[in-house]
């Protein structure tokens, strides 16, 4: 019964009065006290269609991505007909990383320190390295793979030794959550990206709020995201493959329906470019033009924010 453990706390918490030395017991206090936890213990959060505890959510989307790491390129195959690969290339085309030696002339550059977030395949950091060494012959510019999941990590780092990068001293990887992220030094980062995995955090905005803190004033946020079709006959047809074809797939290809049924859903209750761009917004971002780039339709998008360059915190 909810009104037992609140009775406990009234009865375990007690004060000292400052001028007699006695103690008493602050019942109004600790009563907020413990209607105050006893909400937090309520929240819930959406996993797919799925209503669960806040606190569950972590797990649950951790053992599908334990689930999927070894598979994962066909997961995103499939759940992108194909093209993720072409999207991924555009994303890192879209933000030009590294700095090109021969523009400053007064002093080396240091090249860019870039947080890849849920990231753990290293597929965009891979991408962004390549992309700063061959078209900007940056050999400095770095990227940090954080991911929750060690399984995805595991992946990332297997990968990683058939690149250029392994021992190179710009690429490394890191367990983190990120909606906290302590490891991190505010204002410390010029790019943070996150491609296909926001959808899955617990809490969005505080992802998005701690991206701000870690952010250079003038750096910049970039998701790349399953996101909402903006042709409803296009729609229809891929609503029906997502949720018809993609879990059944998911079945006969790697033995797990569950996860590729949570995925479909996930991407179903994820907000739409506009309210994402919202999003961004409250956490403080500028946003340049509109503030997305439809991929395919509206099938994926890319959103961009700027911190501002009087910012700090």
């Amino acid at each position: 019964m909810a009104s037992r453990p609140i009775w406990r706390t009234l009865t375990a918490i007690s004060s000292r009065n400052p001028l007699t030395g006695q103690t008493y017991r602050c019942f109004s206090c600790s009563l907020r006290q413990a209607q105050e936890q006893a909400k937090q213990n309520d929240r819930t959060t959406h996993f797919g269609f799925e209503t669960v505890p806040e606190s569950a959510k972590e797990s649950k989307v951790g053992a599908v991505f334990s689930s999927v790491s070894s598979s994962y390129d066909t997961m995103n195959d499939l759940m992108s007909l194909g093209i993720h690969r072409l999207w991924k290339d555009k994303f890192v085309r879209s933000l030009n990383p590294g700095s090109d030696p021969s523009l400053y002339t007064s002093q080396p550059s240091q090249g860019w320190n870039i947080l890849d977030i849920a990231g753990g395949t290293g597929d965009i950091a891979f991408r962004m390295l390549d992309h700063a060494t061959t078209i900007n012959n940056d050999h400095q510019t770095r990227v940090t793979v954080a991911d929750i999941n060690p399984d995805m990590l595991a992946e990332g780092r297997k990968r990683s030794l058939e690149t250029q990068y392994a021992n190179s001293g710009r690429l490394s990887f890191m367990e983190a959550n990120a909606e906290k992220l302590p490891t991190i030094e505010s204002n410390s980062t010029d790019l943070y990206t996150v491609a296909f995995g926001i959808r899955n955090f617990t809490s969005k905005q505080a992802a998005l709020h701690e991206a701000f803190r870690v952010l250079r004033p003038g750096g910049v946020f970039a998701c790349l995201e399953f996101s909402k079709v903006n042709n409803s006959l296009f729609d229809a047809v891929y609503k029906r493959w997502s949720f018809g074809a993609i879990p059944l797939i998911g079945q006969l290809v790697a033995g797990d329906r569950g996860s590729y049924q949570y995925l479909v859903e996930s991407i179903e209750r994820f907000p739409t470019q506009a309210e994402f761009r919202g999003m961004i917004e409250e956490a403080g971002f500028m946003i340049p033009g509109k503030g997305w780039e439809d991929l395919t339709g509206g099938i994926a998008a890319i959103h961009k924010g700027v911190k501002p360059l009087d910012k700090r915190r």
